[in-house]
């Protein structure tokens, strides 16, 4: 059981979608153990299909907003903000039990729901880093820690899988949630800019430059300096992969190449990765490292535009005629027998 990120330094690769099926479809084969979801990115598109979808998800959202205090990822960092360097272990008083709101999910799924809010937030975070105590920027880089802590405190349990949603840009937020992550699951989209994406990525976090010499960023300075745990990554995700390329050649082009950047990465940082599953062998070769690391999820066109829309889970998703948005779309068994295995083979994965 570990906290795993989901993020790629770019828009558009459909993290929020992964983040919601992949902790509806875990949950839902580990009925005897508690998920949490947490949700860091402002726009809250994960949070809005965990508590229903398009419209009843967003009303959802509106609502716990408005509470005092916000009931959702944005009080939890006012709670900090006040607070920054002693932890008030009010973290637990931030989630709420999925299926309350929507009951096409599992009753062990609890969320901390994302807020448009944390953007207004974020220079105030950024400014309990520094000054402060000498380690004010570690304490900080810790507050996802102490929340999940609190979770699990509450729960009575040390062990809880944790999936964070992060927000696509390299903001604090992304900082705070690779602080907490022991793992790091990395989607991306077969185009030009996801693999320009994944080079960024790996530059941000673990210092990895293509260019001698190239400046390191301040996250991964500090993280040295301050001795904040990077997360290992554990997976890269070709995700809804045939919507973005029709060409058979290219698209297989365009995911070998993303391929190659990381696995020159791991010919010469392998530490940087967690071998899985628990006793497996080191890969010895490119296929066996691809066996291990990559997964792909093909894009199921309609079906996966009414499993966000509607709040249903992919794999809980049946063909026929859905209602969205008032009109009625036909979801096709070919659409889900293009997605359904491979969403299952991702979650089981997950250990």
């Amino acid at each position: 059981m570990a906290t795993y990120a989901i993020w790629n330094n770019k828009g558009g690769v459909g993290k929020s979608y992964l983040t919601f099926q992949l902790a509806c479809e875990y949950a839902r084969t580990h009925p005897g153990e508690r998920v949490l979801a947490v949700d860091l990115c402002p726009q809250a598109n994960s949070s809005g299909m965990l508590l229903g979808g398009m419209e009843a998800g967003e009303q959802t959202l509106d609502e716990l907003s408005s509470r005092t205090p916000r009931r959702n990822i944005s009080g939890y960092m006012e709670d900090r903000i006040t607070s920054p360097y002693v932890n008030p272990k009010r973290g637990s008083g931030y989630v709420l039990q999925v299926a309350s709101f929507n009951r096409h999910v599992p009753k062990n799924l609890y969320l901390v729901p994302g807020d448009e809010q944390l953007e207004v937030q974020a220079s105030r975070v950024l400014a309990a880093t520094n000054p402060g105590p000498p380690d004010a920027w570690r304490i900080v880089h810790t507050w996802i820690s102490d929340l999940i802590a609190d979770v699990k405190q509450s729960w009575n349990t040390k062990d809880a899988t944790v999936f964070l949603d992060c927000n696509p840009s390299f903001t604090i937020y992304t900082e705070l949630a690779l602080g907490a992550a022991d793992r790091l699951i990395i989607p991306f989209s077969s185009d030009g800019s996801s693999r320009r994406a994944v080079r960024a990525l790996l530059a941000l976090v673990y210092g990895i430059a293509r260019q001698q010499g190239a400046q390191q960023s301040q996250y991964f300075l500090n993280a040295e300096q301050y001795r904040l745990p990077l997360p290992d990554i554990y997976c890269y995700v070709g995700n809804r992969l045939t919507q973005y390329i029709k060409s058979a050649q290219a698209f297989k082009a365009v995911v070998r190449a993303i391929g190659d950047e990381i696995w020159d990465v791991w010919r010469s940082n392998s530490n940087r990765f967690y071998v899985h599953p628990s006793g497996a062998l080191i890969p010895s070769g490119r296929k066996a490292f691809e066996r291990m690391f990559q997964a792909e999820i093909p894009d199921a066109n309609t079906a996966s535009v009414v499993s966000s829309s509607l709040g249903i889970p992919i794999l809980a998703l049946t063909a026929g005629i859905k209602s969205v948005a008032g009109k009625e779309v036909m979801v096709n068994q070919s659409q889900l027998d293009r997605q359904q295995p491979a969403m299952t083979a991702l979650a089981r994965m997950i250990e």
